[in-house]
């Protein structure tokens, strides 16, 4: 409807002004106009299936039709879109020509120089052309950036999905390697007192002893399988122990001597903080770390740690958010593993911002 309205506008400026003296002087002229600019205004509607031969119709008509400049400057804006050279200077040429003779038909000044209308012509169909190639650049660069950002986002969706994948995997493989020699053994001493009629008492019990402390490393063994992760250069086991709550308050001390501020506020009520729970919350305090020391350098960090077995443990993380240069970018993904294990203990991790503040909250209950 707006092109319509344009279309309209410009057919006034191009025939107003001459329609008395055609209305006058000329009345076939006149009738001519009016029959050629209706014909125009429906061919305009083909210019996208024909481009090139309806802005050339139209180009035509416009130089006996004062009311067919309308659909012209918008077939040959439309055109102009395209950005091909031997378009433009063909149909620049026919609408400078189709300017001239209808200028020339229809004059609206007698003391004019000549050369001011050409000079006006020319001036307005080049307008007319540089208007639509800057329209087809600005569609061109737009579809570019529409589609870098959608194949950006596809990317970072596989990533995202990738990381969950791997960190299931890991999981996974680590629960093979750490609990399959445990689960062996007390398989072997079961089996053996199965098919042993000649045992003892003392042996009995012995042999019930050897299965009891398998199967209280095993439930050991499996409440770390979260924290004992493969080195992925090497492939083999981590050796070092795994961090458990106890080793906050050396983790933050680190970090001061790192130069990153953490302010450690610890309201947990019951310090007997199991293992594995432990771990997770000193993983997402870890990741908070890491991310201020990446993405807001010098900015403090607040870490607020409360809850008891009921209610499980809540870990709140407020830091601003970074300005000026960072030292490393960031894909995301320490945030969406550490999703992955909370997930998977039956808690939850959410990252968001509140105002000018980044907010890393998670909930872990006390029991996976």
């Amino acid at each position: 409807m707006w092109r319509v309205g344009l279309m309209l506008v410009i057919s006034a400026i191009g025939w107003v002004p001459v329609a008395q003296n055609q209305a006058h002087d000329h009345p076939y002229l006149f009738l001519v106009d009016i029959l050629v600019g209706l014909a125009a205004y429906v061919a305009v509607f083909f210019r996208r299936r024909w481009p090139l031969p309806i802005a050339l119709l139209l180009s035509l008509a416009s130089a006996v039709s004062g009311t067919a400049a309308g659909p012209a400057v918008l077939a040959v804006t439309s055109l102009a879109t395209r950005r091909r050279w031997r378009e433009l200077a063909v149909v620049g040429s026919v609408s400078f020509a189709a300017a001239q003779v209808f200028t020339t038909m229809n004059p609206t000044n007698d003391g004019e120089p000549a050369w001011v209308g050409v000079l006006v012509n020319a001036i307005f169909t080049a307008a007319i052309l540089a208007w639509g190639m800057y329209i087809g650049s600005r569609r061109e660069l737009i579809w570019t950036l529409r589609h870098r950002a959608e194949r950006a986002e596809a990317e970072q969706e596989l990533r995202v999905a990738q990381a969950r994948s791997n960190e299931r995997a890991r999981i996974a493989r680590e629960m093979h390697d750490v609990l399959a020699h445990r689960i062996s053994q007390v398989s072997m001493h079961a089996g053996a007192l199965t098919f042993r009629v000649d045992l003892t008492a003392e042996e009995m019990r012995a042999s019930a002893g050897v299965i009891q402390q398998q199967a209280h490393e095993a439930l050991t063994d499996l409440r770390g399988v979260l924290g004992v992760l493969r080195d992925e250069s090497t492939g083999e086991l981590a050796i070092a122990p795994q961090p458990t709550y106890a080793d906050l308050g050396q983790l933050v001390a680190e970090a001061g001597r790192s130069g990153v501020r953490v302010e450690l506020e610890d309201l947990v009520s019951d310090r007997s903080v199991p293992d594995a729970l432990g771990r997770t919350v000193y993983r997402i305090v870890q990741e908070g770390i890491t991310n201020v020391g990446k993405h807001a350098p010098g900015a403090l960090l607040t870490v607020r740690i409360s809850g008891d077995p009921d209610d499980g443990l809540d870990v709140l993380l407020r830091n601003p958010l970074g300005f000026g240069p960072t030292q490393t970018p960031g894909a995301g993904l320490g945030l969406v593993g550490l999703t992955e294990r909370a997930e998977l203990r039956g808690g939850r991790l959410s990252a968001t911002r509140e105002g000018s503040t980044f907010v890393l909250h998670g909930w872990i209950p006390w029991t996976a």
